[in-house]
């Protein structure tokens, strides 16, 4: 059973937040903090009482924007401990995604909070629970209904991108972050798996941080000895060892 803290200065949200983990029966005790150095003081707590004391915290289910010490602040100072709680970023923006996964949070749920979604993080905390007993990762979770589409989450919605419709793929750590000419969205695949899963959709890596699909590149730049790509408006660099493949694909295609 996992003993949560839920931080959040907004008391509706928090509420709302602690009955919805209270309810979830993985979730064997759940306290609330209104702000990020009230949990602060409450994990440093924690801490001192050891793994299996009665303050111990396995999870922190933390908002980003609050006045003073915000959530990326504190997550970024727990870091810096031996061995602190995981953390779920629960918050109604979506532009911090990429700054909370490279603090390597577990899951990043946005609001309104829906109780599946809610669900789904706390499963992957109990997985990364349990990993870290074994001393090993835990798998990376893909869910993909079909070759064509691949799931997004919009605003506590999933949507499903058309592979046809991504121009490229910037690499995030374990996750990408895909690009439309309508937007972008941050999934959690690393760029690897979507380099072979996409290869014969005609995706090819053109630099350890980014694919692209060959039928979205307008054109090939050459600039003293600098080789880039323009792609769907973006103007990506192609690094030596890929070059060559690159234009010889190009030259290829119909």
């Amino acid at each position: 059973m996992l003993r949560a803290l839920a931080v959040d200065d907004e008391r509706p949200s928090l509420e709302e937040l602690l009955y919805l983990l209270t309810a979830d029966p993985r979730i064997g005790s759940v306290e609330g903090a209104g702000d990020a150095t009230e949990a602060l003081r409450r994990i440093n707590r924690a801490l001192e009482s050891g793994p299996q004391g009665p303050e111990a915290i396995d999870v922190v289910f933390l908002d980003i924007q609050m006045p003073g010490l915000d959530g990326l602040d504190l997550a970024r100072l727990l870091t810096g401990f031996a061995r602190p709680p995981l953390v779920v970023f629960v918050t109604a923006h979506e532009d911090f995604a990429v700054q909370a996964f490279d603090l390597k949070a577990v899951d990043y749920v946005l609001k309104p909070v829906r109780t599946e979604r809610l669900a789904e993080a706390v499963r992957r905390v109990v997985e990364r629970r349990a990993a870290e007993v074994r001393g090993a990762a835990p798998p990376i979770p893909v869910h993909e209904p079909d070759p064509d589409h691949i799931p997004v989450e919009l605003g506590g919605v999933t949507r499903f991108v058309a592979v046809d419709d991504i121009t490229h793929v910037e690499a995030r750590g374990d996750y990408a972050r895909l690009h439309t000419d309508r937007g972008s969205h941050l999934v959690r695949i690393p760029l690897s798996t979507l380099e072979e899963r996409w290869r014969a959709r005609g995706f090819v890596r053109i630099h350890r941080r980014h694919l692209v699909a060959l039928r979205h590149i307008g054109e090939l730049r050459l600039d003293a000895g600098t080789v880039s790509v323009l792609v769907g408006g973006a103007e990506l660099q192609v690094s030596r060892r890929h070059a060559r493949e690159l234009r010889d694909l190009l030259m290829r295609r119909p």
